[in-house]
């Protein structure tokens, strides 16, 4: 293990050149690993998995378009492809990774499976930090280990074809075997993380939520509308407005802040728009940081938990989110972004 050092503070990293594909495999050379879940994070960890050369088998509930979906993608009903219950049996790592909701539900189901000496591993902290919402505790004969890559599944999957790594946290809640460590890096390492950095659970779940609502998702959709809005309300065009708040964005200064951080790209900007970005982020900083400790807060005290438990457990969630999703997909702006995105000329 490395230590970093961001900023005057020291983190706990582990980085592929410390710990090569070859000792994960080494390490995990005699455990069946059970991916319980094909939904968002069980296709790319699983794949990646299998790709890289470990025992992988999948557990998903039948039918459904999930199940399907794993069939799709080369696993085999009967051999790598079986019921949540059978690869919950056959597993000596069980890769927990249904939807918090569907992991209550499903809980004893797994507990029940579990044998001494077994991992149990989240890609969330949502379920153990909240156990007195969830109900689920794990038996204290288990390893509980957590990867949490930092992206969708989705994009674990892509990178790791395009031969990239997307980092990952990692953390130990419970060392039941003394390998909890070995299995924890190994099994980071083998879905392909860029590097691993050391968390906890409950961290996890406070940043991941904090961040989901926060600038990977909600306040970034709420500042693109409303800046999008000014700009059509004071007389600019759809696409004039979409190109100044989301393309020129996502297609032209996100990948120079990906490339070497935000002062790169300032200093690959107009002096104009370097003194106008200077002035101005301080507003935008103290406007919203109010909302952040809110926000933070709530989480926090588990209320964004129940708000999620209460409305994912409901028979007709699907069909709720679906129509949320719909007024979105539909809204004159992500129109205009369709639009847009049709002209770029690899698209032509």
């Amino acid at each position: 293990m490395a230590k970093l050092n961001f900023g005057g503070t020291e983190e706990n990293v582990v980085t592929r050149e410390e710990f090569p594909l070859e000792k994960a495999r080494e390490i995990l050379k005699d455990e069946t690993i059970a991916v319980i879940g094909y939904g968002v994070q069980g296709p790319g960890q699983a794949l990646n998995l299998k790709d890289n050369g470990f025992n992988v088998i999948v557990g998903q509930r039948s039918p459904s378009a999930s199940y399907d979906k794993a069939i799709d993608d080369g696993w085999v009903p009967g051999e790598t492809l079986f019921s949540i219950e059978e690869a919950a049996e056959r597993g000596t790592i069980i890769q927990y990774l249904l939807s918090d909701a569907a992991q209550i539900s499903q809980w004893e189901t797994i507990k029940s499976r579990l044998q001494p000496g077994n991992a149990l591993y989240f890609s969330h902290g949502f379920a153990v930090t909240y156990k007195e919402r969830t109900g689920i505790v794990p038996p204290s004969d288990v390893d509980v280990i957590l990867v949490a890559p930092k992206g969708s599944g989705t994009s674990l999957r892509r990178m790791f074809l395009a031969g990239r790594g997307l980092n990952s946290s990692y953390a130990i809640h419970q060392d039941a075997t003394g390998k909890a460590f070995e299995r924890v890096v190994a099994l980071g390492i083998g879905v392909g993380s860029g590097y691993l950095f050391e968390t906890d659970f409950k961290k996890e779940v406070y940043s991941d939520l904090t961040g989901e609502r926060g600038t990977l998702m909600g306040a970034v959709q709420g500042i693109f509308e409303a800046q999008y809005d000014v700009l059509r309300e004071r007389g600019h065009s759809p696409s004039e407005a979409f190109n100044e708040t989301v393309e020129e964005l996502t297609q032209s200064l996100m990948p120079l802040v990906a490339e070497n951080g935000m002062d790169w790209m300032y200093a690959n900007c107009s002096t104009t728009a370097q003194r106008g970005a200077l002035d101005w982020k301080d507003k935008f900083r103290d406007a919203v940081k109010p909302v952040f400790n809110e926000l933070y807060d709530e989480v926090a005290a588990g209320n964004e938990a129940q708000r999620s438990i209460d409305s994912n457990s409901q028979p007709d969630y699907r069909e709720k989110l679906e129509a949320e999703l719909a007024e979105l997909h539909n809204s004159e702006m992500w129109q205009a972004g369709r639009t847009v995105r049709s002209l770029r000329p690899e698209n032509q």
